[in-house]
């Protein structure tokens, strides 16, 4: 196995971090996985994939094996619906884009979320009124510790908002090397309803949308609030949408009938971070080389030099502010390596 020694991540990581692996080695199969799981050698071992969802603080000390498993292949097809196997180290973006040139439908209005299809179930990243789960049919997860295969269902993964298993009983045991998802041919379900889809649809002179017309307004809406990790580091979306019981939404919007919110479950509210984060006065604000950015506070930035406890520092000072103004938390979404 070719493991190199004192490798820079920051190409690595999407918020551009300018720490290093002791050692990394690049996994490009299964085999290769198992092998380099059972290094005696190398008893610590640190995963990272698209590093879309990370925020890096010191140097990892261990052997980083950068997940690069690639391939995507119908597993399954009848006249109205395909399932697909994708490899845990496809873009998800680029998948995105393979859907749509066949014409399946589902992962749409997920255009352009930074990452790499491994790492979709731990999060269950969504966007503009879809999640993962909503196509998820099941992952295929290697046990860090046995390195046996094993079969996570929709079920057994415990999707909720922004989590999962993986995030919380299963988290540090399993390496997840494949998903499954259940697409639609022709007869497709169009979500255009939720943010500023329609009104994009209409300025693109789109009368009857498709998925192909929703997955680029969903471009155009990111890119015109969501800054290019390839320009300036960043991580997307930093924190969660806070979700509040009736009784605290009703003392909340008491105080602030101007903000928005979605109602989602029974005595339930979602109410937006980023407003929050606006109204608490760190919108556009830049401390160093650390900040906010000016079109979507949901955003922290790295302007080029910042450190990861930098981010955690302006991070921490956003969700202290928060609560003080608005009684309400809001949590990283970010997975937060200290």
């Amino acid at each position: 196995m070719n493991i190199l020694e004192n490798i820079a991540l920051k190409p690595y990581n999407t918020f551009g971090i300018a720490v290093k692996a002791r050692f990394f080695l690049e996994i490009n199969s299964l085999l290769q996985l198992q092998k380099a799981l059972q290094l005696s050698a190398y008893p610590d071992k640190f995963i990272i994939s698209g590093g879309s969802n990370m925020l890096l603080t010191k140097d990892i000390d261990a052997l980083v094996l950068h997940i690069n498993l690639k391939g995507i292949t119908v597993v399954e097809e009848t006249e109205s619906e395909v399932v697909i196997k994708v490899m845990a180290g496809e873009n998800w973006h680029e998948l995105v884009q393979w859907t749509l040139a066949q014409d399946y439908g589902g992962l749409e209005n997920m255009s352009l979320i930074p990452g790499n299809a491994g790492t979709a179930p731990i999060q269950n990243i969504g966007a503009y009124g879809v999640e993962l789960k909503d196509v998820f049919v099941s992952c295929e997860a290697m046990r860090i510790d046995n390195q046996e295969l094993e079969e996570f269902t929709k079920e057994e993964c415990q999707f909720g908002y922004r989590d999962s298993i993986f995030k919380n009983k299963a988290k540090g045991s399993y390496i997840i090397t494949a998903v499954k998802l259940r697409l639609t041919k022709g007869q497709h379900q169009l979500f255009t309803h939720y943010g500023a889809i329609e009104s994009e649809l209409d300025a693109m002179g789109v009368v009857t949308p498709t998925i192909q017309a929703i997955s680029e307004a969903v471009i155009r809406i990111r890119q015109s609030k969501l800054p290019d990790p390839k320009e300036i580091g960043n991580s997307g979306s930093f924190f969660k949408n806070p979700i509040v019981s009736h009784k605290k939404f009703n003392a909340f919007i008491k105080k602030f009938p101007d903000a928005p919110f979605y109602e989602v479950g029974e005595q339930q509210y979602k109410i937006p971070a980023g407003w929050l984060i606006e109204q608490a006065g760190f919108k556009g604000k830049r401390f160093g080389d650390a900040g906010v950015h000016a079109k979507q506070a949901l955003v922290l930035l790295n302007y080029g030099n910042a450190t990861g406890m930098e981010i955690v520092h302006l991070a921490q000072r956003i969700q202290k502010t928060v609560k003080e103004k608005f009684g309400i938390e809001i949590d990283a979404e970010v997975n937060i390596i200290k």
